[in-house]
């Protein structure tokens, strides 16, 4: 279950916090979205939820530094000073070939050293991998080829090097995708213990809502603007996810 370390009642000024003022993105004269303000403390678990083409990845991009917008993004710490934000980032469904002969480590070390690949590893360089894997509980996955996991595997791998350094914030874009329903429980337990161990803040995007209420603090429902935002309780009883959704809340049969 979600630590609730922060709970109800507690300003930006007293913990650790990213926050996004007046975000605003346009591309070639179209607006994609338009003064959005959200904030997530350390510790927690934010959603980013919206119908496809409501500007979640483009988001994620602003927040990267990758595309232009408009506002401002900051990460404040504790007591109010600020610092520059550090960001782990897991991509959306990434593929690889399953005949691809590259493991792990391989991936691993051509992504955090810049030791080329096809030097034989060194001692040190294979225990550092080995303990970042462990993060994640995938230390036995070092030598495993990359085509060969499964989605909740390589989901895994992808976080244990987005940990590297530990970030402020981990982005996830779409991380349950290509992960079963088993996988699924697994990934966010994992989740779980990650802020709570690291005490980072955690955003993904999904269009998965089934265990949003156990371990989400926070979701944010993004078309045009932040149209919605609280606990998944809250959002999912909104009007204005009804309206964007057709359903009243996750799991109920869409509405005619």
């Amino acid at each position: 279950m979600k630590a609730g370390r922060h709970g109800q009642g507690i300003t930006c000024e007293n913990v650790c916090c990213l926050k996004a003022e007046h975000l605003s993105i346009d591309f070639g004269g179209t607006e994609v979205f338009h003064d959005v303000n959200f904030h997530v403390h350390c510790g927690e678990i934010a959603a980013l939820i919206g119908p496809n083409g409501a500007g979640k990845s483009s988001l994620f991009k602003a927040l990267l530094g990758q595309i232009p917008y408009e506002g401002k993004i900051e990460f404040q710490r504790a007591g109010g000073a600020h610092t520059k934000l550090l960001i782990g980032y897991v991509p959306q469904s990434p593929t690889f070939d399953p005949g691809d002969p590259v493991s792990v480590y391989d991936l691993f070390a051509s992504c955090t050293s810049k030791r080329p690949v096809f030097i034989p590893a060194t001692r040190a360089l294979r225990a550092k991998i080995s303990t970042c894997l462990e993060r994640v509980h995938a230390a036995d996955l070092i030598d495993q080829r990359i085509g060969a996991l499964s989605g909740g595997e390589l989901q895994r791998v992808l976080l244990a090097m987005a940990l590297e350094p530990i970030p402020h914030i981990l982005l996830l874009d779409e991380p349950t995708s290509g992960v079963d329903v088993d996988g699924l429980g697994l990934l966010m337990r994992l989740l779980d213990e990650i802020r709570q161990t690291y005490d980072l803040s955690i955003l993904m995007s999904t269009h998965d809502f089934t265990l949003l209420n156990q371990y989400a603090d926070k979701v944010f429902l993004l078309q045009g603007d932040i149209v919605a935002s609280g606990t998944p309780a809250e959002v999912f009883a909104s009007p204005a996810f009804r309206q964007v959704f057709h359903f009243s809340a996750p799991g109920e049969e869409p509405k005619s």
